[in-house]
């Protein structure tokens, strides 16, 4: 029994210092996991400098493996904290965690895949949980609900821009054809969305006058759209303006869940009281 209760206070503890950002442990761990992330993605671009890599490679190769086999203890410890460890393992944290760990290793079998640990970049995440900076969370939580509220909108006007797009391209393919660049209608269709996007490669130009004519209103009708989407959203937004932003910071130490509402006891999830 002692040894169970010792076995508890140990994983409470450290689920406190790992996953939560109120104590002043949990704070340095976090801001300790963000600094060696930010230095081992700094490694990553120096080493492709060819001639960084040339004089400084063993460098880059040791502190690369200490970062990584600091990074796969965290992970372990991750694990080990949580009571119902697949939940963590399968959330969107703990694939990412994982995903930024394996790369060192899987380049001792295939070369260059150390490359990917640039995925480290998406761990910065956790910087939000840092310091109380939850109400950028709680802000984003809130472009998320706007962005699903209005997701059949913007899918239709997606669909709208396509056929657009689509019967653009094919009377340009028509107009201009072969002697302009336009040699089918999907590479027809390519123009009309680099145009419709006023992105304008260059790499593509009508030559005829109707050509010309119709490209200069493909670029005026594309900053009209552009503005589309944006107010799409941004009405969702004002909708839900007056809702509270959410500051709690406590994580499940059974199923890792976070972003629980203020002031709540259980979790949201498995009920698990917090």
């Amino acid at each position: 029994m002692k040894n169970d209760q010792a076995t508890n206070n140990w994983r409470e503890k450290w689920h406190e210092i790992i996953y939560e950002a109120d104590s002043r442990a949990g704070k340095y761990f976090d801001l300790i996991l963000i600094v060696a992330i930010i230095f081992s993605i700094i490694l990553v671009m120096l080493e492709s400098v060819k001639e960084l890599d040339s004089k400084y490679h063993q460098f880059f190769d040791i502190s690369e493996w200490v970062i990584t086999i600091l990074f796969s203890i965290e992970y372990v410890l991750r694990i080990i904290t949580v009571k119902k460890p697949k939940s963590y393992i399968f959330s969107f944290y703990g694939i990412i965690d994982f995903l930024s760990t394996i790369p060192k290793y899987l380049s001792l079998f295939i070369g260059g895949a150390h490359a990917l640990v640039a995925l480290r970049a998406l761990r910065l995440l956790r910087i939000f949980r840092i310091l109380k900076l939850v109400r950028f969370v709680g802000a984003t939580e809130n472009l998320g609900k706007a962005l699903k509220a209005s997701r059949y909108k913007i899918f239709v006007f997606i669909s709208a821009v396509m056929i657009i797009c689509v019967i653009i391209g094919t009377l340009m393919y028509l107009i201009e054809g072969d002697p302009s660049g336009f040699t089918s209608i999907p590479r027809s269709i390519y123009w009309a969305i680099v145009t419709l996007t006023t992105v304008g490669y260059g790499d593509i130009a009508p030559q005829t006058a109707i050509g010309q004519l119709m490209a200069s209103l493909v670029m005026i009708l594309g900053y009209g759209i552009i503005a589309i989407p944006t107010g799409i959203v941004s009405v969702e937004m004002a909708r839900g303006k007056g809702e509270k932003i959410n500051m709690n910071t406590n994580s499940c130490e059974s199923c890792s869940a976070d972003n629980h509402k203020e002031n709540a006891k259980f979790c949201y999830k498995c009920g698990e009281e917090l």
